[in-house]
């Protein structure tokens, strides 16, 4: 496989210069890199929404394959990114062989976890997809999406989990062309393969496989180069229980962010499918869309966030740490308020790029406004949960990733249906769990992780 060659005027350095210009080199190119990856999904639903007859079907079709598609990204984040704080500790402190030993035992676990996934997927779908919601109309839509998305697991897993460690070397432009290529093929083979050859619903998912292992192939090539720092080396992929048990740990967190996402968006779709039937699936999956948009920058700051701070923990640099923290909290607050303004003026704008299905547009705006309500408090949680990682404290990361979505957000999309909230219910669960959620990780952050900082910056 053909080697690429580093440009290393593409590095960022994590030491030296005011650490919000060091995030911003991190996050912008991570934000493109993000909204690229989430075109992958968006110009499916896009595509979908507007087929024709039918299309608020499609919708709900791939609408019900999204808490399958969270837990195979849960994993990648469990082996990927949750070993990514810790090479950036571990390179930090001028610890290159660990770093590399966690690297090669990262690429094992993404690699074998890929191939179980895609067996039980394809073993467990039926009764899978009907426990999820689905009715026998929007059944064969799902099935016809996973059946060939499925194949390209090991792509999207590789993809997303070996790219942090790209990041985190000081290189976000080559993270950012890693979605980026796959993305471009995906908006370009879309139409070909929905519309030209008239496959619909497969046809998305055979265009994001594709896009995918393209996108797989580019990181493979790039982290296994000799001009990058830590690259990925066979003779560390031997996989060790210590260090295994490291990245789980703090993965932990991320794995059951994402894991939860799977639960909240069970108990979502089941519960809209007595309350509202196939209708409010699409509209929950339309309502999922832009709230992906909208969340975009706000994680591209934070995941820039993240490397930064970890490698300034690392070299005991912590005045750099506290003012990562600051900068993390104050822009997330201020694009956060901004973007709850954009939905609450113009709900169907954003909800019109998804479908112009009547049926939908009306409801679903209604929906929508409500569940963006105090969207800005997801910025605290961002904050709150970014610290806690880049520190590498795993306790407090996995208690507020269950807080939020399995503790508030999933008991609460069962109960306010059921004591006369109706189908609205469901997404009024959302912005309450927003608000005691996210202040409830923000507050902690402060009053732990943050005045730990601050003490250690006194001694200095």
């Amino acid at each position: 496989m053909k080697q690429l060659v580093l440009n290393k005027n593409s590095k960022v350095d994590f030491l030296n210069g005011p650490v919000w210009k060091r995030i911003i080199a991190q996050a912008v190119p991570l934000t493109v890199a993000q909204l690229v990856q989430l075109l992958y999904n968006v110009v499916d639903r896009i595509y979908l929404g507007h087929m024709g007859d039918g299309d608020s079907l499609a919708l709900t079709g791939v609408g019900l394959t999204f808490p399958i598609v969270s837990l195979i990204m849960a994993f990648a984040a469990l082996f990927g990114t949750g070993g990514v704080p810790l090479f950036s500790i571990e390179r930090g402190a001028g610890n290159d062989e660990k770093a590399s030993r966690i690297l090669g035992n990262s690429f094992s676990l993404l690699f074998l976890s890929s191939f179980i996934l895609t067996a039980l997927g394809y073993i467990f779908m039926k009764p899978i997809l009907y426990a999820f919601g689905a009715g026998d109309a929007s059944f064969v839509y799902a099935k016809q999406y996973l059946d060939i998305y499925l194949i390209g697991t090991v792509f999207s897993v590789i993809t997303t989990g070996l790219n942090g460690y790209i990041n985190a070397q000081g290189y976000p432009r080559i993270g950012m062309l890693t979605v980026a290529i796959g993305a471009v093929c995906n908006i370009a083979l879309d139409p070909v393969f929905i519309f030209g050859f008239g496959m619909g619903v497969s046809g998305a998912a055979l265009a994001t496989v594709i896009s995918q292992a393209v996108s797989a192939v580019w990181v493979i090539c790039f982290i296994t180069g000799k001009n990058i720092p830590v690259p990925l080396r066979r003779k560390y992929m031997n996989i060790r229980q210590d260090i295994v048990k490291e990245i789980c740990k703090l993965g932990t967190s991320n794995f059951i962010m994402n894991g939860t996402n799977c639960l909240v968006q069970v108990a979502c779709n089941s519960t809209l499918q007595i309350y509202g039937g196939d209708v409010y699936i699409a509209i929950m999956t339309v309502t999922n869309s832009v709230r992906d948009i909208f969340s975009l920058p706000v994680t591209g700051i934070t995941g820039g966030a993240q490397p930064v701070i970890s490698y300034n923990y690392g070299a005991k640099q912590y005045e750099r740490v506290r003012d990562g923290i600051r900068f993390n909290t104050l822009v997330g607050t201020v694009y956060t308020i901004v973007a709850w303004t954009l939905v609450l003026f113009f709900p169907r704008f954003w909800f019109g790029i998804f479908s112009d299905d009547p049926s939908l547009v009306v409801s679903g705006i209604e929906a929508m406004n409500i569940y963006f309500f105090g969207f800005v408090f997801m910025s605290f949680q961002f904050a709150g949960q970014t610290t806690f990682q880049a520190l590498g404290d795993a306790k407090h990361a996995i208690f507020f990733s269950l807080l939020r979505k399995a503790i508030i957000v999933v008991p609460l999309t069962l109960l306010l249906p059921r004591i006369g909230f109706g189908v609205l219910g469901v997404f009024m669960a959302e912005p309450i769990s927003n608000v005691v959620g996210g202040l409830a990780c923000y507050l902690t952050m402060r009053f732990t992780a943050y005045k730990k900082i601050e003490k250690e910056i006194k001694k200095q």
